[in-house]
Parts: structure tokens; sequence; C-alpha cells
């Protein structure tokens, strides 16, 4: 009978396992255990003030006050400067649209990665973000460990001292995103190495208060978020763009 209970206990043990307990077999193992340790508690919405800053390569910088708004999974509002003047982003299931002056001067089809990683997979089924990831072309058959800034992650997407291909990194203790490689928008045979850092809880979850971005190991684009709040309750004309010029959620 004793044996019969410590036999049964052990398989329960093993079962509720954390994957860094186990052997992660692929990105897929990654993706599943991200989602499956903070489905009941990551926040549905986030706001935040973020202050970018552009490193030109003459060595001068440019400043701006950027206003976000997510509601997950796939919805990103970004408002450029004052709302009124009515310059941003909308990123909405997997669609960009572009506004200058209050008025929509573009759309086309665009996956966030950086949204998709850092924010959407806790807050949609593991096959969603899986289908995503694979469709952006990313190899979800290879994934090692390595150690970075002193803790060790998942690395899925490449081999060893790979640096080229399309890759993601994730905090293998709490299964966070920290680290993302891919090509640049402007020219493909560029990488940019783009890192999120200052991770705070937050409301069942965590956010990554700094972001940096790299490219030919040099930083040129930073992001520093401030007066963050979660949960908030968004009008959904926040991501409508008809709406655009006429619902916002930023404080006066």
């Amino acid at each position: 009978m004793k044996l019969t209970k410590f036999l049964l206990s052990l398989t329960i043990l093993t079962a509720l396992q954390p994957l860094q307990a186990q052997e992660a077999r692929n990105g897929e193992d990654v993706l599943r255990a991200m989602h499956d340790r903070y489905a009941k508690s990551w926040y549905q919405t986030l706001t935040f003030t973020q202050k970018s800053t552009t490193y030109n390569p003459d060595g001068t910088t440019k400043v701006e006050t950027w206003y976000e708004a997510l509601s997950l999974p796939a919805k990103l509002r970004i408002d450029i400067g004052a709302p009124s003047e009515g310059n941003g982003y909308l990123m909405v299931d997997g669609t960009l649209t572009i506004f200058h002056g209050g008025k929509e001067s573009g759309t086309r089809p665009h996956v966030n990665m950086l949204l998709v990683l850092g924010f959407d997979v806790y807050r949609q089924a593991p096959e969603t973000t899986v289908n995503v990831v694979k469709a952006e072309g990313y190899d979800l058959e290879k994934v090692r460990e390595e150690t970075w800034e002193g803790q060790q992650v998942y690395v899925v997407g490449a081999d060893k001292d790979d640096l080229q291909s399309k890759q993601f990194w994730v905090d293998k203790k709490r299964l966070l995103f920290v680290r993302l490689f891919e090509p640049t928008q402007s020219d493909q045979k560029k990488i940019r190495d783009v890192r999120f850092e200052d991770y705070r809880e937050l409301a069942g979850g965590w956010v990554a208060a700094l972001v940096e971005v790299y490219a030919d190991h040099k930083k040129v684009f930073s992001e520093e978020y401030s007066d963050i709040q979660s949960n908030g309750k968004l009008d959904p004309g926040t991501f409508d763009p008809k709406q655009f010029n006429s619902t916002h959620w930023e404080k006066p």
C-alpha cells in the first residue's frame, strides 16, 4: 500500500513539473509552456507612455513620446506625439494601418513578433501562436539552452553560434520572452537584435519596461515605459481605424 501511494505521488509530481525541470524537445514545447504558466493570470489590457529614442549614425538622437494601448491578443495601438495630431499605427489581427495627420495613409498585412512573443502568447491558444511563429519563418524544430545575462534561456530557431537565422530567446525560469533576432525591414541581409529588459511583475503577469534594438551591434532604438497600467477598460473603438481620431485612452 505504501509503495502504491509513493508511486502515485511520484507520477503526479512528475506530471506537474515545470518545463525548466524537463527537456524542451522543440519550440512548440517552449511556446506551450509559456502559455500554460500564465494563461490564468496574465492581464488582458495594457497602457503606457513610452519614451522612444532613435540613435542616428551621426551620433545624434531623436526623442519622441508615444502612447500605446494593447488588448490581448493581437491588438496594439500607437499614438506618436500628441494624440490630437492624429499620427500613429494600428496593428490589429495581422493588419497594420498607418495614420498621418488624422488620415489613413496606408494599410498592409503585418505581424509584430514582439507583440506575439511578448504578450499574445500568454492570452491565446498555443496552437494559434505556433501557427503564427511558423508562418513567420521560425524553425520550431531547433531548440537549445544558453546562458545570457547570467540567466538560463531557451533559444528557439537557430543552432549554436548562429545569430543570423530568425530566432527568439525565452528566460527558462520565468518563461518570459527576452530576445529576438530577425532581418531589418530596410535590408533583409542585416539582422536586428531586440531585447526585452527590466521586467516588472504586473497584475499576474510581467512587463518589460525597457526595450532595446540593435543593428550591426549598435543600438539604434530604445523604448522606456512609464505610467504602466493593466486591465483598464478600453473602448473597442480604440482599435477601430474608422474611430482612430475620435477614440482615445490617453489621459488629458
